[in-house]
């Protein structure tokens, strides 16, 4: 590589940290402020291990105040089931260390089932309950009277971190997660116009293929925003339903749209006027400075498209060889002008929300994927690995071989569920390696030396603020969370600081190797394969066309659509190495998608009294025909 090239990289590679914004800023600041208060909140208190409090406000930091709050209710949470479990573990089988060790392996790996069952921030609780029992119930080994002050203890200390995480998030320059709903919805909505109006014109099949992945990302980010935002104020609450409708709609509306890009478009006059009002809409709509300040005429402009585009047309209008394809058509692009207008009435409903929630409206479901046989897998390694490494301390009576037990636990659960686990943990290994001779030189050179919390402040505030900076970067938000949470951990800030290198390197040393035996774990126990969960959700998705197709109770069709864009979304990070064949798959998906809803449309008129009898059981016979493809 040569200097030019190495420049260039460097160059790229730290640009998102040598140019923060505003907000990443007031993130950083306030991050390392709440750590700040929550260790000398912790130092007034004479807690055991301060340090936890400190750590815990940058695990649950966010720049989001309703994420603080939901990571802060959920890693409570987990602490609480984890400390009670280890409780009743200790308590029950604390005299026989191998069963204790057994049970507590077995015990992580049914958290880590949960855990891979479920979505942040639910997973980062269930997974915290398993290794929190770990955390707690080692250092009790042979002292089982102790377990419950353990447990408290640590509780104690969390509950500060997350308080003071949540306070400082909620008071000072808060971002709420009620305004990011609207802000992304918005982009939401340009994104659909743009898609579309590409879609009605042959844009280009690489931009559209692109703008249709990220959509189906945002609606999912959006579903989970609205759960933060009910967690920032009860407020919120009434504004809880149009949110989930709008989700719904956006989903119809993408749907649509995507359907009418697929149908080819004969030149006919029942088509053509419909199909250019609405590319000329989107189009205005995608462009227009400040378009969506005011919805009200292009609500108006929708409504009026549907109502012509529903209208039946003419027997003795030219439609061309197709009349059904091109009603069909019709009827579709009616769907997507309903579906935009009520999208743009969601927003005008997050902008000026009613006092109460409108009863009466039936709310659309919102279904996700769990992959049952991967978090089976997830379970068995997490266990078996926590087992190997434990087997191993109890014989070889390592002392710092217990915070190597608890680190495989921590990793082989709490990454389990990635796409890629090797990677997530190693780029953890790297923030950890990093934060090493930066705690060394602070917690056995400096702070021995100069005592005290201004120095202490003097010596980690430069240090930390980086580093929250980093973290507010996507690209480099699990490196920078690894380096701030063991970088505290080696540290172990009390108001007493000694040299005494010798436990802090053996310390070091235990957790460093048991990432890397977690990332072994990874590799070699039960190995995640992309594919293999790839072709899950695909059998998943055509299992779904199966039963659309025979079963005779008809889904709604926000269940079908919510689910299948689900697993859209859980297929792309599987697959966005794999070049055209990653494409192809993920293109088959999408027009599941669109199979799917025809099927859904075939069903409600084969079961309408509106068409006669032989056409009900010609749908029927079709059906289960494309059943047994």
């Amino acid at each position: 590589m040569t200097w030019a090239q190495l420049k260039g990289y460097f160059e790229t590679s730290l640009a998102g940290l040598t140019q923060p914004t505003r907000s990443d800023w007031i993130f950083a600041l306030r991050t390392v402020s709440a750590g700040l208060i929550a260790l000398l909140a912790a130092y007034a208190l004479k807690l055991d291990h301060p340090q936890w409090a400190m750590m815990t406000v940058f695990i649950v930091a966010q720049p989001v105040a309703g994420m603080v709050l939901a990571k802060g209710f959920y890693r409570l949470l987990g602490t609480l089931v984890g400390g009670i479990a280890a409780i009743g573990i200790t308590t029950v089988f604390g005299a026989n260390p191998w069963v204790l060790v057994t049970v507590l392996a077995v015990w992580i790996g049914i958290c880590t089932f949960v855990s891979s069952l479920l979505r942040n921030p639910e997973a980062y609780g269930a997974a915290l309950a398993g290794y929190t029992a770990m955390i707690i119930g080692l250092p009790a080994f042979g002292q089982p009277h102790l377990v419950v002050d353990l447990a408290v203890a640590r509780c104690a200390e969390i509950v500060l971190g997350i308080v003071c995480a949540g306070l400082t998030s909620r008071l000072i320059l808060p971002k709420l997660a009620s305004d990011a709903i609207v802000s992304r919805l918005k982009r939401c909505i340009l994104d659909l116009a743009t898609y579309a109006g590409g879609a009605f014109s042959g844009g280009d099949p690489a931009m559209l293929s692109g703008l249709h992945r990220k959509l189906v990302a945002d609606t999912q980010t959006l579903g989970e925003m609205r759960a933060y935002a009910r967690l920032e104020a009860p407020s919120f609450a009434p504004r809880a339903h149009p949110v989930r409708r709008t989700i719904g709609q956006l989903l119809s509306a993408l749907s649509a749209a995507r359907a009418l890009h697929s149908h080819a478009a004969p030149k006919n006059a029942a088509l053509i006027p419909v199909r250019s009002e609405l590319q000329s809409l989107v189009s205005e709509l995608a462009t227009k400075p400040g378009a969506l300040d005011d919805t009200t005429l292009w609500v108006a402009r929708l409504d009026a498209i549907a109502g012509n585009a529903r209208q039946m047309p003419d027997a003795s209008t030219d439609q061309g060889d197709d009349r059904v394809g091109t009603i069909t058509r019709l009827t579709i692009a009616a769907d997507f002008a309903e579906a935009l207008k009520q999208v743009l009435r969601g927003l005008d409903a997050l902008r000026a929300p009613v006092t109460r929630p409108v009863r009466g409206s039936r709310q659309p479901a919102l279904v996700v994927h769990r992959d049952y046989p991967g978090a089976a897998r997830n379970a068995v390694r997490a266990a078996l690995a926590t087992l190997l490494v434990a087997a191993f301390w109890l014989t070889t009576k390592w002392s710092e071989a217990a915070g190597t037990v608890i680190l495989v636990a921590v990793v082989s659960s709490l990454f389990a569920a990635r796409p890629d686990p090797v990677q997530v943990a190693w780029g953890f290994f790297k923030g950890t390696l990093l934060a090493l001779p930066f705690a060394f030189l602070v917690g056995q050179i400096a702070l021995p030396a100069l005592p005290g919390f201004g120095w202490f402040m003097l010596f980690v505030v430069p240090i930390l603020v980086p580093t929250a900076l980093a973290m507010a970067n996507p690209r480099y938000v699990g490196v920078a969370t690894a380096f701030a949470i063991n970088f505290l951990a080696f540290l172990s800030p009390h108001q007493a600081m000694t040299y005494d290198p010798g436990p802090f390197f053996a310390g070091s040393a235990s957790i460093l190797v048991g990432i890397l035996l977690a990332i072994g774990v990874f590799i070699v126990v039960l190995p995640a394969d992309p594919w293999l969960a790839a072709n899950r959700i695909v059998r998943a998705m055509r299992e779904d066309l199966a039963r659309l197709c025979l079963h005779e109770r008809v889904p709604r069709r926000s269940a079908f659509e919510s689910l299948a864009y689900d697993r859209i979304n859980q297929l792309m990070p599987l697959v966005q190495n794999a070049g055209r064949k990653g494409d192809a798959v993920l293109g088959g998906g999408v027009a599941a998608v669109t199979v799917g809803l025809e099927v859904l449309r075939l069903r409600d008129a084969s079961q309408s009294h509106a068409i006669p009898s032989e056409t009900a059981l010609s749908i029927a016979n079709f059906l289960r025909g494309l059943a047994r493809e």
